[in-house]
């Protein structure tokens, strides 16, 4: 299950062993082995492998069909959020939201929350998180 998840999340990213192998700091061959379940990565690289993914290690593992990782399940909250509000009548001062008006909050508040990840993403991988 793993050597197959990991072949599947590399292709899906157009990527070859080799590219997968210089991000993570392996080897060409220890990918291979990876996905031909000749050898299974350390819990460190698991890690890695997730975050670079952005799934969880439970699916990596096969433990999970849940492909989420936490900031994807951020972005699902974040929908739900605007839904739940926006959708029950938001008010502001004395009276209802409009349609219109509820639409520019939602292009807003979900461009905010985009930009403010984006950034997070970046710094995550500035700061060298896929270096040994």
């Amino acid at each position: 299950m793993l050597g197959n998840n990991i072949k599947e999340l590399r292709k899906a990213k157009r990527m070859t062993q080799k590219e997968l192998a210089d991000t993570l700091h392996v080897s060409q061959q220890t990918v291979g082995s990876w996905e031909t379940k000749r050898a299974i990565p350390g819990a460190d690289t698991l890690a890695q492998l997730a975050d670079y993914f952005g799934v969880t290690t439970d699916y990596l593992l096969g433990r999970s069909e849940k492909k989420s990782s936490s900031e994807e399940q951020e972005t699902k909250d974040l929908k739900k959020f605007l839904e739940d509000n926006l959708d029950n009548g938001m008010t502001f001062g004395d009276g209802k939201v409009t349609q219109e008006d509820r639409e520019k909050l939602e292009i807003a508040l979900t461009q905010i929350f985009y930009r403010y990840h984006d950034e997070f993403k970046k710094r995550k991988e500035e700061k060298g998180r896929f270096k040994f």
